[in-house]
């Protein structure tokens, strides 16, 4: 038998963030969380922020007691969510907190760059769908507003790349941000996976401030307060690790739902697929593990009952047990008519129950009268947003999937998972749940040479996780 290795992977989620102790034993990859913390956001002069060094502190505080428990922890890396950045000087400390991603001064700022570059241009070139908070609309927005002198920033790096850089303690010339972050930013050049200088130069953009960019699985350094651990660059961005990690055997074609505060539905490609038909279904080309492209369309996942629960909980002033009313939605009855996820009156953070309302008063939808039934109505939604999103796959790949792996926080819901299988057709398969940290701590322990001969990360992954199977019923 061999000894165990440890890592630790953080992943950082847009509600809350963890720590994860990953040992590897016997070609599994078992995983204890040590610290769970919420994401902490900072509303100030009508804008939303991250809290930059109270994530800074959650972190230091997950990395004590994971050496508490492993005080032999071979590697750390950190995933997050795309498109926000940390502005460094240049002497790499942060310039303010950074936007979050929600933040309303958004509003029009993709669409009036359009006038400088055509979308079809700048989708050729990147292959990203155009969503309002991509990195690029952020920058603009940035330079518009004055938010900081140009010559104040020396260098942005994303969420996670950020925390990579900070645990190295290392100059702005170590700093360096992985493929699959670059890809989200809408600034990457989807075939050379290089910057796209020429785009960046069109918008006025100052090529020098985005770091270089390094592959998944680039052994970056050492943590500065602990010499001995080594700091990996994961697939940075959270889905890049999640789809890494999916437990696929070499089935049929597949398809993958990674769920939890959006929905990621997708294929992976090995090249991009840039086309006028895959703009207009609004599909993107993030870069994956290997070389491999994540060919998928942002949707809404569970936010609308996120921020539905957070209104639940102010009014009734105690929490909510959401597995208990995700109970109580099995037996909710379903009035017919979905809700479009990707509204865009559902995206900002604010009273979630009264937009709601107010969008199914728009649309003639009848507004189910108890908590539950919103909740059926919701996850019933989402499921057909799958069924859309997948018949828009086969279309443009010419591939008939057969069975969608969905993993995440929402794989624990098997009402979600009982109605994609239905109305989708196909075999779901669900699990792992904490798929992003799964795949972030297989990516550090191949880095580091640990796998048995004739692993890869999909043989450990399938091993590593509990999976479960639903098959369409014959009335679904």
């Amino acid at each position: 038998m061999s000894a165990p290795s440890h890592y630790l992977a953080f992943d950082l989620g847009a509600s809350s963030g963890r720590a994860l102790l990953g040992t590897l034993k016997d070609g599994k990859m078992r995983m204890d969380e040590v610290h769970r913390f919420d994401t902490p956001v900072v509303e100030r002069d009508d804008h939303l922020y991250w809290d930059i060094e109270l994530l800074w502190e959650e972190l230091c505080a997950g990395l004590a007691k994971a050496l508490e428990v492993a005080p032999d922890i071979k590697s750390l890396s950190v995933d997050s969510w795309a498109v926000d950045y940390v502005r460094l000087n240049r002497d790499g400390k942060p310039l303010g907190n950074p936007f979050a991603y929600r933040d309303e001064r958004l509003d029009g700022v993709m669409e009036s760059a359009w006038s400088t570059v055509p979308p079809s241009e700048i989708y050729g070139i990147t292959g990203i769908q155009f969503l309002p908070f991509n990195s690029l609309y952020q920058v603009i927005a940035d330079y518009r507003d004055e938010v900081l002198a140009r010559e104040e920033v020396a260098c942005r790096l994303c969420i996670a790349d950020y925390f990579n850089f900070r645990f190295g303690g290392a100059s702005l010339d170590e700093a360096a941000i992985d493929e699959s972050m670059a890809s989200t930013t809408q600034l990457m050049d989807v075939r050379s996976r290089a910057w796209s200088t020429d785009l960046m130069r069109r918008f006025d953009i100052d090529d020098g401030t985005w770091p270089r960019i390094v592959k998944p699985g680039t052994v970056l350094g050492t943590v500065a307060a602990h010499p001995g651990i080594r700091i990996v660059a994961c697939c940075s961005h959270d889905t890049g690790s999640a789809v890494a990690a999916t437990p696929a055997s070499g089935e049929a074609p597949w398809a993958f739902v990674s769920c939890g505060t959006w929905s990621l539905f997708g294929v992976e490609l090995d090249e991009p697929l840039v086309s006028e038909d895959s703009l207009a279904y609004g599909f993107t080309n993030e870069a994956g593990i290997d070389g491999t492209v994540r060919f998928l369309k942002n949707l809404t996942g569970f936010w609308i009952l996120q921020e539905c629960q957070r209104a639940w909980e102010e009014q009734d002033g105690s929490a909510i047990d959401i597995g208990a009313l995700m109970d109580d939605a099995e037996a909710a009855e379903f009035g017919g008519k979905h809700i479009d996820m990707q509204d865009g009156r559902f995206l900002p953070r604010g009273h979630m129950p009264t937009t709601l309302a107010g969008y199914c008063n728009e649309k003639q939808i009848d507004l189910p009268a108890t908590r539950a039934g919103v909740v059926r109505l919701i996850v019933e939604s989402m499921a057909d947003s799958y069924r859309r999103t997948l018949r828009e796959v086969e279309h443009l790949t010419g591939k008939t999937i057969e069975t969608i792996h969905l993993f995440g926080g929402g794989s624990r819901s098997s009402l979600l998972a009982r109605l994609t299988a239905d109305v989708c057709g196909v075999r779901v398969v669900t699990g792992p749940v904490e798929a992003t940290a799964l795949g972030n701590l297989l990516v550090q322990a191949r880095a580091l040479g640990d796998f048995d001969a004739g692993d890869n990360i999909r043989s450990v992954s399938v091993r590593s996780s509990d999976l479960q199977e639903f098959l369409p019923s014959q009335t679904g």
